[in-house]
């Protein structure tokens, strides 16, 4: 059963919190924003816009490159974190709190149901460490729009 506050996680490296009146919140977690290194850009979406599960719905810009972020969860965007325009390294020091990307009204309830819980996210970030990590190609400098 779905808790309020409840964290869930994509093998992408995001999360989506589910928040009191029933919407879902979605950010970088810690792990991402440590191997992007320092943020200095965002390319957000607009609010009213449809993000549909595992395409592409933002940009960050790091030192390690740029990285198109996919949707863990579809949904409408009903509020977007215009502060990272102006601070984007809110999303390094507070990937949890100040530095969340997007609020949803979700459209597919069961795609949050089917991601990774904490237990299991650590258990993938142990795997990933075990095995040496994420691909180092998934990081571009040149990465087109």
């Amino acid at each position: 059963m779905r808790e309020v506050g409840e964290l869930r996680f994509s093998q992408d490296h995001l999360w989506v919190r589910l928040e009191e009146d029933g919407r879902a919140t979605v950010g970088i977690t810690d792990y991402l924003q440590d191997r992007l290194g320092n943020i200095f850009n965002f390319q957000l979406p607009d609010e009213g816009d449809e993000m549909v599960q595992d395409e592409a719905f933002a940009v960050v810009d790091s030192q390690r490159g740029r990285q198109e972020l996919l949707a863990p969860v579809s949904g409408e965007v009903i509020e977007v974190n215009y502060d990272l325009n102006d601070t984007p390294e809110l999303a390094n020091e507070e990937p949890y709190d100040d530095g969340w990307i997007v609020r949803l009204e979700l459209t597919a309830e069961d795609e949050f149901d089917e991601l990774l819980t904490e237990d299991e996210y650590e258990e993938y970030l142990r795997e990933l460490e075990e095995f040496g990590g994420d691909e180092e190609e998934e990081y571009s400098e040149d990465e087109e729009d």
